[in-house]
């Protein structure tokens, strides 16, 4: 397819999901499948018939793959990573679907003013550098009607529920560890429900649902 903050939002500087560590998250998330085939199911039920999808940092692409799988939706992926992009171009040709993945900035979408149906971002806000950049380019392509959904980890996820979420990703001994101790980091970076709320607020949608789980938000949003 070619198509006024209290905590201020942090510039990531961590590692980036490059090279060896992208594979090894790429190994690690392909394991959750059917988690990624159910949040699938739920998008689509929102996207008109041949509708476009946009997911904004896609990783290995699974999940676009997935909402490839579903029906005559146009499906485009964009990542920071090149890694990522290559691996999901990759699992793309072998799943037999078609899913635009490019390389590109959330604060910078290389796509034109409302042309998108739905957008979906999972597992990576906290870490953008211009988060209310992303939400702004978020609403600018965006049809009028659109949706958009943010999946992300929230701040005061407790230790037991990030022990849960490992434990179903059925990991060996060590990447269990390696998961809980990079998660237990990443929730450092994490928003509160009231930054999330305020970061909307003085975003172009103005307004969001948010909904509470053990360890983070749905944050929903329409144009």
């Amino acid at each position: 397819m070619r198509l006024g903050i209290e905590r201020k939002p942090k510039p990531y500087k961590g590692i980036g999901m490059e090279g060896m560590i992208a594979t090894w998250y790429a190994k690690n998330t392909g394991k959750n499948i059917a988690e990624f085939r159910d949040l699938a199911k739920r998008i689509v039920g929102a996207v008109p018939s041949g509708g476009s999808v946009l997911e904004i940092a896609p990783g290995p692409g699974y999940l676009a793959i997935e909402l490839a799988r579903l029906g005559s939706y146009r499906i485009a992926g964009l990542d920071i990573s090149r890694t990522f992009v290559r691996i999901a171009c990759e699992n793309a040709v072998r799943a037999g679907v078609e899913v635009d993945f490019r390389h590109g900035d959330a604060a910078a979408l290389p796509f034109a003013s409302e042309v998108i149906d739905f957008i979906v971002c999972r597992a990576a806000f906290k870490n953008f550098r211009d988060p209310s950049g992303a939400l702004a380019e978020m609403h600018r392509v965006l049809r009028p009607g659109g949706r958009a959904l943010i999946i992300d980890m929230r701040n005061d996820a407790s230790a037991s529920s990030i022990s849960a979420e490992v434990e179903k990703m059925r990991l060996g001994h060590i990447n269990r560890f390696l998961t809980r101790t990079t998660l237990s980091a990443l929730r450092k970076r994490a928003y509160s429900r009231l930054d999330l709320e305020r970061m909307v607020q003085a975003a172009p949608f103005g307004h969001c649902d948010i909904t509470e789980q053990p360890l983070g938000f749905e944050i929903w949003l329409g144009k």
